[in-house]
């Protein structure tokens, strides 16, 4: 019987590979011990790997956090433990996980000698794909679902069971299931106005209308809307400038004054999209809806809606 080294810090990613581990090994009716190192100790978990089963005929032992392990102070435990992967018992599946073992030192040579390693690094739709395994789901379904819960592994695993519950019969997941299901999660919304910037400079105004008015779930007053947008593509703008000099992102931050330069480095995504005539337009598009709202009764979510519909009109 093999025994498997998890490395991975993804508590997800570790729970269903887990859970892939014992399927393929056909422990599914096996009883399970877990001992985390930092409340148990190895000694308990060898004890267990010794010890017939009285009550099944498999079982289950899980190890975990064994990178805390002293190799001086438990020596003779870990001696202990490498005998026993070398000549298991083919009635217990051990599994061994831990975030990450410094591949310098003995305890991981030799476990990474003796088991099968297996280095998890799942992305959030690799996740949605293991959760939804069974069901018909397309990939843009996954995007979606993935853009829906900002790649929160918690509400991904939530949202994925309920759309699992609500299509178990057909087992067909939709675009539409995931519209009418699942609750968006409200993130940075600069991140999404960069979102909003991309489908205007695209003039995708289908995608850019639903983006403003995704932006509207964040309770943004119209005058507040206005002046994020317009700080978007003025940013745009200067980037577009001075990265003429061939000034890095992080001189382009400091001279714009931006605590960091992460807005600098996705803004140069966009400046491609734009030239500097039609950023100069936008603002001044912009500027003009401005002085309508602080002057006129008119609707402001009409004006914008307004904006975008003829965004690629003079």
């Amino acid at each position: 019987m093999t025994s498997y080294l998890l490395e991975t810090e993804d508590f997800k990613a570790k729970e269903l590979e887990v859970g892939k581990i014992i399927k393929d090994e056909d422990f599914l009716d096996a009883t399970t011990s877990i001992y985390d190192l930092e409340e148990n100790t190895l000694e308990n978990a060898l004890e267990d790997l010794d010890t017939y089963s009285f009550l099944s005929s498999k079982k289950i032992v899980i190890i975990r956090n064994i990178e805390i392990i002293s190799s001086e102070e438990e020596k003779d435990r870990l001696e202990h433990l490498y005998k026993y992967i070398d000549n298991p018992n083919p009635d217990n599946l051990l599994i061994i996980d831990c975030k990450k073992l410094n591949n310098t030192t003995k305890l991981a040579k030799e476990l990474k000698k003796r088991c099968k390693v297996i280095e998890l690094e799942m992305t959030p739709k690799q996740i949605i794909k293991a959760y939804l395994k069974g069901y018909d789901v397309r990939d843009d379904v996954i995007t979606l679902i993935d853009e829906y819960c900002l790649s929160d592994i918690t509400k991904i695993e939530a949202e994925c069971n309920k759309l699992k519950d609500y299509k178990s019969d057909d087992k067909k997941i939709t675009k539409e299931d995931v519209k009418e299901l699942v609750v968006k999660k409200l993130g940075d919304p600069k991140d999404l106005t960069f979102a909003f910037s991309r489908s205007l400079a695209l003039k995708d105004k289908s995608d850019a209308l639903e983006k403003y008015r995704e932006l509207l779930s964040y309770n943004i007053e119209p005058l507040s809307m206005i002046g994020l947008l317009g700080s978007q593509i003025r940013i745009i703008y200067q980037v577009k400038i001075l990265q003429k000099r061939n000034m890095s992102d992080s001189e382009i931050a400091k001279m714009l004054e931006e605590k960091s330069d992460y807005r600098i480095k996705k803004t140069r995504e966009l400046t491609p999209l734009y030239t500097e005539e039609e950023l100069l337009k936008l603002m001044q598009k912009l500027s003009l809806i401005d002085y309508r709202l602080k002057t006129t009764d008119d609707d402001p979510n009409a004006l914008i809606e307004n904006f975008i519909l003829n965004i690629d009109k003079e």
